[in-house]
């Protein structure tokens, strides 16, 4: 079972629940995959909800959060943090991990913000960095400034299962 943890771009936002990058790996991989993505959720907020989600023993969570602190101006230093504190919750259960970059929307060429690079780093997960970035530069591949539609939520959909190989 894989769970998709995360905010927003997890959930689905804009497209709805169907259309979402959880939803498009369990039909493409004939996988369970639990939708854990909360709308606005910061990831203090996602913290304190990780243990009771990893109760159901996934093999793999892909960890997709940080973008609603970095659009609202949260420290860097408390969002990377939390997420290290999310990633060893994780590591305890054994399950694989596939940590998100989230673009600096701040950012001119909206870069995986640096933090992503150094969890990953500091905690020896994959992290896959590319493909909000790419969905971010392309107009055709958003709803909003910072959502995908169904096309963008396909292309994560497509490069996650790429680096699990289901």
């Amino acid at each position: 079972m894989i769970l998709a943890f995360g905010d927003s771009l997890t959930n689905g936002f804009g497209v709805g629940h169907e259309f979402s990058y959880p939803s498009q790996i369990e039909i493409k991989s004939n996988r369970k995959v639990i939708n854990a993505g909360v709308d606005g959720e910061f990831s203090s907020e996602a913290l304190r909800r990780l243990p009771a989600l990893l109760e159901y023993k996934p093999q793999v969570v892909i960890l997709c959060h940080g973008a609603n602190d970095l659009l609202n101006g949260f420290p860097a230093k408390e969002l990377k943090e939390n997420l290290l504190n999310m990633i060893h919750l994780i590591q305890n259960t054994k399950a694989t991990i596939v940590l998100v970059g989230v673009p600096d929307f701040t950012a001119q060429d909206f870069s995986t913000h640096q933090l992503y690079r150094e969890l990953a780093d500091e905690t020896d997960v994959v992290l896959e960095d590319e493909v909000l970035t790419r969905i971010a530069y392309d107009d055709e591949l958003r709803n909003d400034f910072v959502h995908p539609n169904e096309k963008g939520y396909e292309m994560m959909a497509n490069a996650f299962i790429e680096i699990l190989e289901v």
